[in-house]
């Protein structure tokens, strides 16, 4: 096996042999959790990914797709574990200059059923993801997850102008059998815990000569895979200008569920999904969590209310429900 020596003496061991870079790694971005630069080597322009402490079970995740559905990856030129790295050839371009400058919905057509059909092939390997470092959020670790979170005061910026208000926080608490019991009940229509992107949108998609890569999988947990599709299907209303409840949202919806209809007929997928969404949330913080753990809490910044922010959506989410059973 190859090398590619990278800063500080660190050397990457490559699945291909005979690369190395023949100039200086160029900076492209660099975030609490991750940091991504072009790296000129020469076989041509690969592109390096460091990942932080926290989110370096996407290496192994990245290790374990490879082995299952290499083909909904870029070109994995190499792993290496310890330092949180990856390697990657050109996967395409995005797929976010198609769906929201071109305004085609077709291509989640065709995303949503292999999306589904990932997940499904990866539910039999759970325990294999969760030895590898995979986060776990299943049905049966969210109320107690949800629980430490509500605990951390100073994250939530309790009473804090970008936090949660005192009130909020209380409530957010006094829910807490109720939260509990949307898993239990969730989890009693037997669909499968298996891996969730958990940030599914046109941005971290690539797609080249018809074919679709995922990339970006460091916010990815084991969980239930019905949390993938609010994200998705928000980042797709956002793009187009859409209301929420706009027929071809639902439509995409509904072709997603389809592809679970071993375990219920459409009516019942769309209840789990229900279920699922203030899930979704939750699991959407306890995520930013994981992120800003890397950071001091006075180098949040702009990220500073992500953590309360998706807290906030459980309220107004219920509160929309109660509203809608009033009306």
């Amino acid at each position: 096996m190859g090398g590619i020596h990278l800063l500080h003496g660190q050397v990457l061991q490559l699945r291909a042999p005979d690369v190395r870079l023949t100039s200086a790694l160029e900076e492209v971005r660099v975030r609490p959790w991750s940091a991504l630069w072009r790296a000129p080597t020469n076989i041509g322009l690969l592109w390096l990914k460091a990942c932080a402490p926290a989110m370096k079970h996407e290496v192994a995740l990245i290790d374990f797709l490879l082995r299952l559905q290499p083909e909904t990856l870029p070109p994995i030129y190499g792993l290496e574990m310890e330092q949180g790295l990856i390697l990657m050839g050109d996967g395409g371009e995005l797929l976010r200059s198609h769906t929201r400058e071109g305004g085609d919905l077709n291509h989640w057509t065709l995303i949503l059923p292999r999306y589904a059909a990932l997940q499904r092939q990866a539910a039999p390997h759970v325990a294999e993801l969760l030895a590898a470092g995979v986060v776990d959020r299943r049905l049966e670790q969210l109320p107690a997850l949800y629980e430490d979170l509500l605990a951390d005061e100073a994250l939530l910026a309790v009473g804090a102008p970008h936090g949660l208000t005192p009130v909020e926080h209380a409530h957010l608490i006094a829910r807490f059998p109720a939260f509990a019991a949307q898993c239990a009940e969730l989890a009693s229509l037997g669909i499968p815990a298996t891996i969730d992107h958990s940030d599914f949108h046109d941005g971290n998609i690539l797609i080249q000569h018809g074919q679709y890569r995922f990339i970006d999988w460091g916010d990815a947990c084991v969980t239930h895979p019905f949390l993938t599709l609010l994200v998705t299907l928000r980042s797709i209303a956002y793009g187009l200008g859409l209301e929420e409840n706009d027929p071809a949202l639902r439509d995409l919806r509904d072709l997603y569920l389809t592809q679970w209809r071993a375990y219920g007929g459409l009516d019942d997928l769309r209840r789990a999904l229900q279920l699922a969404q203030p899930l979704t949330m939750v699991n959407r913080a306890l995520t930013w969590r994981r992120a800003l753990a890397t950071l001091p809490p006075e180098q949040h910044g702009e990220y500073a209310d992500a953590v309360p922010g998706w807290l906030q959506e459980v309220l107004q989410a219920e509160n929309n429900e109660k509203g809608q059973q009033a009306s």
